[in-house]
This record gives structure tokens, sequence and C-alpha cells, in this order.
């Protein structure tokens, strides 16, 4: 029986690659690993495998993350200075989600989404 998705993207740095997600209020979830990260908020756990040759502009990872409130996160993603993408502001599209997007710093983009009713 398949229970749970779990992605795993590319880092540079883990430090930087921590920092960035403590700020979309993630914290660290398992135990600690110098190549490694596991990060944790609510239900969703977040991977990350250090890829010091990362080349940001070349970098495809990308994820979609739903919300059931997402004009409060989008809004507490503002308030604790987190860059939105330029072209990934909250809005409303034709497939009946509401979304906004995030470049984390390895250029991996997080996409946000709530179904609208």
């Amino acid at each position: 029986m398949i229970t749970d998705i779990i992605a795993k993207l590319p880092m540079r740095q883990k430090e930087l690659t921590l920092n960035f997600y403590k700020k979309l209020g993630f914290i660290v979830f398992g135990n600690e690993f110098d190549n490694y990260l596991m990060l944790q908020r609510d239900n969703l756990q977040l991977h990350f495998f250090e890829f010091k040759n990362l080349v940001p502009d070349e970098n495809y990872g990308q994820i979609y993350i739903r919300t059931t409130s997402i004009e409060n996160l989008y809004n507490t993603f503002i308030e604790n200075k987190v860059p939105i993408h330029p072209n990934g502001h909250l809005t409303e599209k034709v497939w009946g989600q509401k979304e906004f997007s995030i470049l984390d710093p390895d250029s991996n983009l997080i996409t946000f989404g709530e179904t609208l009713n």
C-alpha cells in the first residue's frame, strides 16, 4: 500500500537551504546527515540531497504543494520577506486553483495551490 510521496530536491549548501525553508515554517525532521536534509511542516516532508555542482539556472526541480489556506500562507511569506516568483503572484487559474510560486536558493520551483470552490 502506498501511503506518502516525499519530494527529493537538489541543494548546493545545506545551511542556506535550511535557513530559507525555516522562513517558510519548516523544521528539521529525523536524523542529521552531512549531505542530506529532511524538513517537515504540518504533514509534509521535503528531502534535499547535496549537489555542490548544481547550476541554479539549469535546475528544473519543481514541486506542487496543496494547501487549504493559500491567502494566509501567501501573506505570511510576504511578511517574512520570502521572494515571490516574478511570474507567480497569487492568482486564480482557469483550471480551478488559486496559486503562487517561489524559487528556493537553488532555483527549485515551489508552487502552492488551493482548490477553488
